[in-house]
């Protein structure tokens, strides 16, 4: 299961000149994978989870310091993923403390262990959204993407738990070459089910996706979808977000000043405040062992928790210092004029590279440069 990214807690960008790094990086948004034990063999899974023990996981005591370290500075979105975080025993008491601590406590199970008890307990403990894959609009294609019989059946039948309880869902979907030509058949069952949004990620060949290398579609196919993506926003009743898919957010201010719209709260909403690659900016991941990266594709050590106190790591980590200067950020990438909304995925760039500065490796934009007038509202 890869992490999901929850569509609110993220604050304006701050007007600055193109050239010149952002000063506020509130932390805003943490993946955790609180285990990485699955009950699926997804085939593009980040972590190539599997369904067995894996030593070294946090206890609980020291899950509950790490919530502890968190609200001592900041209040974000906490997604706690996996793996499949429903196998994890203690996963109730974990979300408990983080809602008692004022957190917003959210979850990215599969789908298949999401009984109506469980359902329940989510609502209990403060689960304030839950995500669920689909990567197929039938059972045939999201079973072979899953790589386990049953799991779309299993992945309905727990959003029809989720909806009964009155838990608000969303719907992620991982676009690969596969699946590409399924996406609009799968946002009308999106819809037809009831969620409140849906999630496109775009492919980052890391982990057992090193093996769908061939799967990645291309930079001409990710800019189409990408801008089909767009012109969905008012025709379906969902919130959208592409994710791992930066480029949308230069694509939204093209379609923007094309169409004369202001890219505004009013007209946008949170797309007009945030920007597309997070890493290390307002976003981290927490790995099952405590290590802090600065998101679960870009696996890059940035400390470990159990040695090192959490804010510290987010505030002063050398990696996460270097990625909220743009100024450091290489070829197309360090050029551009829309660096400040979009910034290029840095985890398809150090997998191509080995550069997590390095230009995106599937852009087809030609940047003006970065002395152009910044398009960043």
């Amino acid at each position: 299961m890869q992490a999901s990214d929850f569509p609110s807690g993220t604050g304006p960008l701050e007007s600055h000149a193109p050239d010149t790094p952002a000063s506020d990086h509130s932390l805003r948004l943490v993946a955790w994978e609180v285990t990485r034990s699955c009950n699926l063999a997804c085939i593009h899974c980040r972590a190539a989870a599997q369904n067995r023990p894996y030593p070294g996981e946090l206890a609980t005591e020291e899950c509950f310091r790490f919530l502890d370290d968190i609200a001592g500075f900041a209040r974000p979105i906490v997604i706690l993923t996996g793996g499949e975080p429903l196998l994890r025993p203690d996963i109730f008491d974990i979300a408990a403390y983080g809602t008692r601590l004022g957190l917003r406590m959210t979850m990215a199970p599969n789908g298949t262990l999401v009984s109506p008890e469980n359902a329940r307990r989510m609502v209990e403990t403060g689960i304030q959204r839950i995500s669920i894959s689909l990567d197929g609009a039938t059972a045939a294609s999201h079973d072979a993407f899953r790589g386990m019989p049953g799991a779309f059946d299993g992945a309905i039948q727990g959003i029809r738990c989720a909806r009964e309880s009155g838990l608000p869902f969303q719907v992620n979907t991982t676009i690969t070459a596969q699946n590409l030509h399924e996406l609009p058949a799968i946002q009308e069952l999106v819809v037809s089910l009831g969620a409140v949004a849906h999630h496109i990620f775009l492919l980052v060949p890391t982990g057992r996706g090193k093996n769908l290398e061939e799967q990645v579609i291309n930079a001409r196919q990710y800019e189409e979808t990408l801008h089909w993506f767009y012109e969905q926003r008012e025709r379906v009743p969902l919130q959208l977000k592409a994710t791992c898919a930066p480029h949308y957010y230069r694509i939204l201010r093209q379609r923007a000043r094309e169409e004369g719209r202001p890219v505004d709260m009013q007209t946008f909403g949170l797309d007009a405040v945030t920007r597309g690659c997070l890493a290390g900016t307002g976003f981290c991941f927490l790995s099952h062992v405590g290590t802090v990266q600065p998101c679960g594709y870009l696996e890059l050590d940035c400390g470990n928790i159990r040695r090192r106190p959490f804010r510290d790591i987010w505030e002063n980590s050398e990696v996460f210092q270097r990625l909220r200067d743009f100024r450091n950020y290489e070829g197309k990438c360090g050029r551009c004029e829309y660096i400040r909304v979009c910034g290029g995925c840095r985890a398809r760039a150090y997998e191509a590279t080995g550069n997590y500065l390095a230009e995106e490796p599937l852009c087809l934009y030609e940047p003006r440069g970065r002395t152009a007038s910044c398009p960043s509202k």
